[in-house]
This record gives structure tokens, C-alpha cells and sequence, in this order.
């Protein structure tokens, strides 16, 4: 025997019409009647009676609605915070780029003046590769043989002679540095004009070797080359005199030289590959 599901009980539609009836009758009365009229009399009542219960509600409720809003405002405004974290990133690095652009120029426009004004022919060029220890005195430029660089072209920054050239390959060379213990400048103190050479040694000391006692420099003189020897133009600074010792007991006086070219910041330099046009040395501070 099978024995089905008891069908649901179905609603009075009788009531729902009468309900219904009721509900047009009574909206149509309160529409009529007037402001005194008894159901808008009972709605001020009902609202009345009913409006302490509605504020003790939205005074309950108030709290978590407004932890709602903060947590939505929360999560916008880490959103934000992340937006103006990546926007502030990139200002950081575009800033980095316009500084470095702007170093770079200042470094260009004082080498380039300062060729200019010796009327040099010139070749820039980059530093690629710096001594690694004190006892390397050599440093990598990216010209070479294909830009017209020969072994023996000196190499100058803007603060003075680095050096000279020494081996060269098609797009590349190899500078040997003034502080070399195998360099040897024909240089000259410029208030005194007395002549002598400069030379490089295994520290990285400058010394200028053969000055005349009767001319001895100072400390703080200025040693520029004299351009005695047909390799390097005249009046290239070579450094500033630091000491000064007159042993009775030597020929020559000691002196002891220090470059302005800091070798571990430079990164651009020139190349001289013709002779200077100038015949004379120029005043150098």
C-alpha cells in the first residue's frame, strides 16, 4: 500500500479578499477625511507612541554602522595608501634619474670648458674599469682604435691630467695613470716657473723630481705640465704641492705632489688626440 504525502493546507481566499477590501476602504477614508479625522488621529498616536522604541534602535544600531564605514573606509584607504606608495616609488626613481642626468651634465659642461679654453682637440670618453687596488695604476676607457686613439695620447678630467695612453684595442684602451710608479710628467711649478718632473710611484705619491734649490715651490703651489717633450700641451694641471723638504745633504730638493683628479669618482674624461694650439700656460687657481 502506498501511502502519498499529506497535501499542504490551502489559504482562506476569502479572508485575502475581505483583508484586502479592507485596506482600499481604509485608505480611501484617511485620504477624505480631514487633519482631525480619526485614522490620521490614530497614525499620530501610533507614531508617537512608537518613536522612543525607533530612536532607542537607531541610538543601538548606530555603533555598528558606523564600524561598517570604518571598515569600508579602512579598506579604501589602504588602497589608496598602496596607490600613493607605487606614485611615490616612481617620483622617488624619476628624481634619481633627473639628479644623475644633472650631475653628469654639471661633470661634461666643466670638462668641456675646460678643454674649450685650451683650445684642445678632444675625444670624450668613458671611464669603464677603475684600479682595484692601490697597486694598479691603470683604468679602462670605452674608446679605441676605431674612434682614432693612439698609445701615447694623454687623457684629462676636468681637474687636471689623469694620464696617458698606453694600450689600445679597436674599442677599448688602457690608461696608465699619472700616480704610476712608470709615469713621468715634464712639469713646472706656475708661480715660479721652475722646471722639473713629475713622477708616479708604487704608493700613488706624486713627487717632482730635479727642481733648482734656488727656486723652491711652497706648499700649496700649483704644478702644471710645461709641455718640455712634445707629449703633453702646456699648462695641464698636475697637482698641488704638499711638501716641501730641503735636505742639505741632497742635490735636489724634496717635494711631494697630490693630484686633484680623484680617480675612484671620475667617469667621464678626454682624450687628447691632437696638439695644443695655445703657445703659452694658462693661470690655473
Amino acid at each position: 500500500m502506498r501511502i502519498g504525502r499529506p497535501e499542504p493546507k490551502r489559504g482562506n481566499p476569502r479572508l485575502l479578499i475581505i483583508l484586502v477590501v479592507l485596506s482600499l476602504a481604509l485608505l480611501t477614508l484617511y485620504f477624505r477625511e480631514g487633519d482631525t479625522g480619526p485614522l490620521r488621529t490614530a497614525r499620530s498616536v501610533t507614531l508617537e507612541v512608537t518613536a522612543p522604541i525607533a530612536r532607542l534602535g537607531t541610538a543601538a544600531a548606530s555603533p555598528f554602522r558606523a564600524f561598517t564605514v570604518w571598515v569600508e573606509g579602512l579598506g579604501a584607504s589602504r588602497e589608496r595608501l598602496e596607490t600613493l606608495e607605487a606614485q611615490n616609488d616612481e617620483l622617488r626613481a624619476r628624481l634619481a634619474e633627473l639628479e644623475e642626468a644633472r650631475q653628469e651634465n654639471e661633470r661634461l659642461r666643466a670638462l668641456v670648458e675646460f678643454a674649450e679654453e685650451r683650445k684642445l682637440a678632444k675625444l670624450g670618453a668613458r671611464v669603464t674599469r677603475r684600479p682595484v687596488s692601490i697597486w694598479e695604476g691603470v683604468i679602462q676607457l670605452d674608446r679605441g682604435s676605431s674612434d682614432g686613439v693612439e698609445s701615447g695620447m694623454p687623457v684629462i678630467a676636468a681637474q687636471g691630467l689623469v694620464g696617458q695612453v698606453a694600450e689600445v684595442s679597436p674599442n677599448s684602451c688602457t690608461v696608465r695613470l699619472l700616480t704610476d710608479q712608470q709615469s713621468g710628467v715634464a712639469a713646472m711649478i706656475q708661480s715660479t716657473r721652475a722646471t722639473g718632473v713629475v713622477r708616479g710611484s708604487v704608493s700613488g705619491e706624486l713627487s717632482l723630481d730635479f727642481v733648482d734649490r734656488a727656486q723652491l715651490p711652497i706648499v700649496g703651489d700649483v704644478v702644471i705640465t710645461s709641455g718640455l717633450g712634445g707629449v703633453y700641451p702646456t699648462g695641464i694641471v698636475v697637482g698641488d704641492v704638499t711638501l716641501v723638504d730641503d735636505r742639505r745633504g741632497e742635490l735636489y730638493p724634496r717635494v711631494t705632489l697630490e693630484s686633484r683628479v680623484q680617480v675612484d669618482r671620475i667617469e667621464e674624461v678626454f682624450i687628447l688626440v691632437g696638439t695644443a694650439i695655445t703657445s703659452g700656460a694658462a693661470e690655473v687657481e
